[in-house]
């Protein structure tokens, strides 16, 4: 069997990082984008020359046309992704009445127009070969059980990917699944120092459900692998 390949966005840091890492350790091909595409390169380099199959991609994934070109990109080379993580997010501060309105917008664009711009991009190239794995790096704070604490615009924005979990989990066939996971609170520099999970444990349960067997969930959202309420 050929190597499979999974894209990670977002991954020049934190849960993306480790994600890519340990991706390629589990003999992955990986690619791993940001926005920054310097930031990408660096970050790729720094794991293939521990002779990791990680390369670097430049992308946006607010930007519906970018994510095209990209995939146009890499179908171009012959790569099929079969495995999507929906890693890159924003975490913009402030309440409902008193955050800046550009933040709401930003904050949807990223956390959740991004994965679904992403799934529309290489989910249909999963279920035309019967195989694939999406996993969107959800929050507790998009959780209608847990009262969507933390920022406006950011608990909005990761409960708008929870309905676009769902939405794309109802497309599944074949042996395809679409799953949302809640890291927790992690050491990232979006988490903080003082946040108690550390990031290799964090990344271990998104590689965990990115490599889910044929009868594993589909459509659910992972918190320390166990299924939670949305």
């Amino acid at each position: 069997m050929s190597r499979r390949t999974a894209l990670v966005t977002g991954g020049n840091r934190g849960i993306g990082l480790e994600t890519a890492r340990q991706l390629a350790r589990a003999g992955f091909q990986v690619f791993l984008s940001a926005r920054d595409g310097a930031a990408a390169a660096a970050t790729a380099a720094g794991l293939a020359a521990t002779g990791l199959p990680v390369h670097p991609l430049a992308l946006d994934v607010s930007r519906e046309g970018a994510v095209q070109a990209c995939a146009a990109q890499l179908s171009a080379q012959g790569v099929q992704v079969d495995v999507l993580i929906n890693n890159a997010g924003i975490f913009p501060e402030g309440d409902a009445l008193d955050a800046a309105a550009h933040r709401f917008v930003e904050a949807i664009e990223v956390n959740a127009l991004g994965p679904l711009w992403c799934a529309r991009a290489w989910l249909p190239g999963m279920l035309a070969r019967g195989h694939g794995r999406i996993v969107n790096l959800s929050s507790g704070y998009g959780c209608f059980s847990a009262g969507l604490g933390g920022p406006a615009a950011y608990s909005i924005a990761k409960a708008a990917l929870n309905a676009v979990t769902l939405k794309l989990a109802q497309l599944a066939r074949g042996d395809v699944k679409i799953n949302a996971v809640d890291p927790g609170w992690v050491r990232t520099r979006m988490g903080g120092p003082g946040a108690p999970r550390p990031v290799e444990d964090a990344a271990a349960d998104v590689v965990w459900a990115a490599m889910l067997p044929a009868d594993g969930p589909n459509g659910v959202l992972l918190r320390q692998r166990r299924i939670v309420d949305w």
